[in-house]
């Protein structure tokens, strides 16, 4: 005979830990259990850099501020953006084929506010340079000027893959980092 088995604990042999405290709903085990605003708290947690896409239309400069923003591929080099289907930047660059990603450095986190919001001219006070019609946003950490490779509607936004024909760093700023619903300094360890 073998030996005993151990006590069940308490609350029955299958009790599941305590969840910790916060926000919880939905259902882990079906897909689509979990609401928007709860995902979006659920990235809160997600440290993120922040970057500027522009492009142009009809000879004026379009943007706005994007979170969604990474590499796909170094060969061949791939960049990949997420635009909400409403997106004036998104009918722009889908129109015009090319786009400007402006990674964002500490000192610019009022411009990602900027390129955020709802005004018509976003531009407005923004110092910029040209690059084939393409606004370049003075002071940022790095930028990419791309032509647009693929679009892929999902959801209510589009991924937007982008080929690099150019780019640039600067080296020494501090770059602007959203965690936690608010802009962040990064500390060296």
């Amino acid at each position: 005979m073998g030996a005993a088995a151990p006590p069940a604990p308490a609350g029955g042999p299958a009790a599941d830990p305590p969840a910790p405290a916060g926000n919880r709903a939905g259902d882990p085990a079906r897909p689509g259990g979990v609401s928007g605003p709860l995902l979006r708290e659920f990235m809160r947690n997600w440290a993120t850099g922040v970057a500027v896409v522009t492009s142009h239309t009809d000879g004026q400069p379009v943007g706005c501020t994007v979170n969604a923003f990474t590499s796909v591929s170094l060969s061949p080099p791939l960049l990949l953006v997420s635009l909400g289907r409403a997106s004036r930047t998104l009918a722009a660059l889908t129109a015009e084929g090319v786009f400007a990603v402006n990674l964002l450095s500490r000192r610019q986190c009022h411009l990602a506010d900027q390129f955020a919001g709802r005004a018509p001219d976003r531009f407005a006070g923004v110092p910029y340079r040209d690059r084939d019609g393409l606004p370049l946003l003075d002071g940022a950490l790095a930028v990419a000027v791309c032509t647009v490779s693929q679009v892929i509607g999902v959801a209510d936004h589009a991924l937007v893959l982008g080929a690099p024909y150019w780019c640039e760093s600067r080296a020494g700023g501090e770059p602007a980092v959203f965690f936690g619903g608010r802009y962040r300094a990064v500390s060296p360890d």
